[in-house]
């Protein structure tokens, strides 16, 4: 196996990767797609294995050639970054927040113009992946993520509860509310599997009736905008539907919630744990998620 001595190959198969074409990334990189092709083919000869599928019209990456392609460009994406943070020489100006699609969508996005508004002088830039975040590079500052949490955990934000919302078009003429004695009535949204809808029932010993589990959704953002669209009765997190439910796009259901054990935590990059951008924006969402708590428990 020959060592790799030159990057050159690697932005070339990363540009092409990217366009599924040796002329588009030309292009790009202001090279001949003759050019490309040769600094591919070199790459190729130097790592043992094919990267690309050559078609008549275009390329292909291989099994081995896409498991590459992430790892450049993750890699590349990096060296922007610190390029980038390096070049501007003022680290304090930029925030680099990661969070999930679905928080992003129905909850940070909707009120982000009021933390802003505080700091005009910062410039935000907001990453939406479900995808594990590496905080020890310097392409993020701070992360919310989802999942497990315990009390008196410091990186604990919010611990989340399930709730039962439905649109008000839902209502027939008349109707001021839907009770659990509607479930039955419509389809039953939920979140990957219905055993959150399971433990609801049981809560409020409802588990005896006919219902419909035939919907579910990979996303709890997806799930609220199914629900705003008179899908059917959803159960999801309380801080997803706030917005809705504040807009009465979303009407919630009077009843016992779910056991559940799922929150935000706010995760940081552990270099920059002391900077003011990152103790500001968490001092903000600590306010923000508190004002959500206090609805929450009216």
């Amino acid at each position: 196996m020959k060592p790799l001595r030159s990057l050159s190959g690697l932005l070339d198969f990363d540009c092409a990767a990217r366009w599924g074409s040796f002329k588009l990334a030309a292009q790009e990189l202001h090279k001949t797609p003759a050019a490309i092709s040769q600094q591919v083919k070199h790459l190729e000869e130097t790592v043992g294995f094919a990267l690309f599928i050559r078609h008549p019209r275009h390329i292909t990456l291989t099994e081995k050639g896409q498991e590459l392609a992430i790892t450049v460009g993750r890699m590349l994406a990096e060296l922007r970054a610190k390029i980038g943070a390096l070049q501007g020489g003022n680290e304090e100006a930029i925030l680099r927040i990661s969070t999930t699609h679905s928080f992003a969508i129905k909850w940070l996005v909707p009120r982000m113009h009021r933390f802003t508004k505080l700091y005009p002088e910062l410039d935000i830039r907001l990453d939406s992946n479900d995808a594990p975040v590496n905080l020890e590079d310097d392409s993020t500052d701070v992360a919310v993520r989802y999942g497990p949490v315990s009390a008196g955990d410091p990186e604990m934000l919010f611990r989340e509860r399930l709730i039962a919302v439905y649109s008000p078009d839902l209502l027939a003429a008349g109707q001021a509310e839907l009770t659990l004695a509607d479930l039955p009535n419509f389809p039953l949204l939920y979140e990957k599997t219905p055993e959150s809808w399971l433990q609801l029932l049981a809560e409020n010993k409802a588990l005896k009736g006919k219902y419909d589990f035939s919907r579910g959704y990979s996303h709890w953002g997806v799930l609220a905008q199914a629900a705003v669209a008179g899908q059917g009765i959803a159960l999801v997190a309380y801080g997803i539907a706030f917005q809705d439910i504040l807009k009465g796009s979303l009407k919630q259901i009077n009843c016992r919630s779910a056991p559940f054990g799922s929150g935000y935590r706010f995760l940081v990059n552990p270099r920059k744990q002391n900077m003011p951008k990152v103790q500001r924006f968490r001092a903000w969402l600590v306010a923000e998620m508190d004002d959500m708590r206090r609805t929450a428990d009216q």
